[in-house]
C-alpha cells in the first residue's frame, strides 16, 4: 500500500472506497452477476488490481490463509493511515463469500442524489449509527467524484466561490459533457485525510448533496451538530473514524459460510 500510495495518493481513496461498498466479490460469470455492475459502483470503484497484487504476494508465502475480505479492510486501514489518518486495530478472521448480490448491491449501498432520511435509514439496516454516518462520511476528506454525480448540484442552488464553480462548470458542462470528468470531494486537500471536508460543508461547498445534505437539511439536527463538532475537533473525528471503521468491518461475516478465495476475483472452484 505504501508504493501504491506513493505512486498516487489518490489510491488511497479508493482502497478506502472499496472497503465502503465490500465490492470486491466477484466479476460476473455466466451463472452469476457480479456486484461491480450495479449503478452504485460501476465506473466508481477502483483499485482492484492493487488488491490482487497484495493477494497474490500473500498466497505465494502463506496459501489459503488470508480472505480478500481481511485483506481489503487491512488495506484501507493502511491506506488511511498513509495520507495522515488515524490508525486502529484490526479484527481479523474474516471470510469471502461464496455468492454475490447484485439486488442488494443496488438497493443497500447509499448514492450521491439520496437525501439524509435514505441514507440514515440504509447506516442504520446495516446495524450503523447516525454517528457512524456522519463519521464515515468524513472519509471523502480523500478521494474524487465524477461529474454524473455532481452536475445537477453545481447547477442549481450550490454556495461556492464564483472561481470555484466556474473551474467545476467548466470541467462538467450542464451538456454534452463527460460523465466521467472528477473532481476532489475535498477541494482544500485533497490528498491528506484530514477534518476539512466537515468545514467546506460549513460554508456549503459540499460537492455531493448526499454530504451537504448532513448540515443543510432540517432533518439533521443530529447530523448538523456531529459535523459542526468534527469542523472544530479534528482529534474527535479521528477517534469517531477509528472506531466506525471497526464496527463497519464487523458489520456481518459470510452468510454461506465463506471461504479463502484463492483469487479474490473469484469463488473457489
Amino acid at each position: 500500500m505504501e508504493c501504491a500510495v506513493l505512486s498516487d495518493p489518490r489510491n488511497a481513496a479508493k482502497i478506502v472506497r472499496l472497503h465502503f461498498h465490500d465490492c470486491f466479490v466477484q466479476d460476473d460469470t455466466i451463472t452469476l452477476q457480479g456486484e461491480k455492475s450495479a449503478t452504485p459502483n460501476v465506473d466508481s470503484l477502483k483499485g482492484f488490481e492493487i488488491i490482487d497484487s497484495i493477494k497474490n504476494k500473500v498466497e505465494s508465502d502463506c496459501p489459503g490463509v488470508v480472505s480478500c475480505a481481511d485483506i481489503l479492510a487491512i488495506a484501507a486501514r493502511d491506506s488511511t493511515v498513509l495520507v495522515g489518518g488515524p490508525d486502529w486495530e484490526m479484527y481479523l478472521g474474516r471470510k469471502d463469500s461464496k455468492t454475490a448480490s447484485y439486488e442488494l448491491a443496488n438497493s443497500n449501498l447509499p448514492v450521491p442524489s439520496e437525501g439524509i432520511l435514505p441514507i440514515i435509514t440504509k447506516f442504520l439496516y446495516q446495524g450503523l449509527s447516525v454517528t457512524d454516518m456522519v463519521a464515515l462520511s468524513g472519509s471523502h476528506t480523500i478521494g474524487v467524484a465524477r461529474c454524473q454525480n455532481y452536475r445537477a448540484r453545481i447547477y442549481g442552488d450550490y454556495t461556492a466561490s464564483e472561481s470555484y464553480l466556474n473551474d467545476l462548470r467548466a470541467s462538467c458542462p450542464a451538456a454534452g459533457g463527460d460523465d466521467d470528468t472528477v473532481a476532489p470531494m475535498d477541494n482544500v486537500t485533497p490528498n491528506l485525510f484530514d477534518n476539512s471536508y466537515y468545514q467546506i460543508l460549513l460554508r456549503g461547498e459540499g460537492l455531493l448533496n448526499s454530504d451537504q445534505e448532513m448540515y443543510s437539511s432540517f432533518l439533521g439536527v443530529q447530523t448538523k451538530q456531529l459535523v459542526l463538532q468534527y469542523a472544530h475537533d479534528p482529534l474527535a473525528f479521528f477517534h469517531q473514524f477509528a472506531q466506525s471503521m471497526v464496527a463497519m468491518g464487523n458489520i456481518t461475516n459470510a452468510v454461506d459460510g465463506g471461504e479463502v478465495r484463492r483469487s479474490c476475483r473469484f469463488v473457489n472452484t
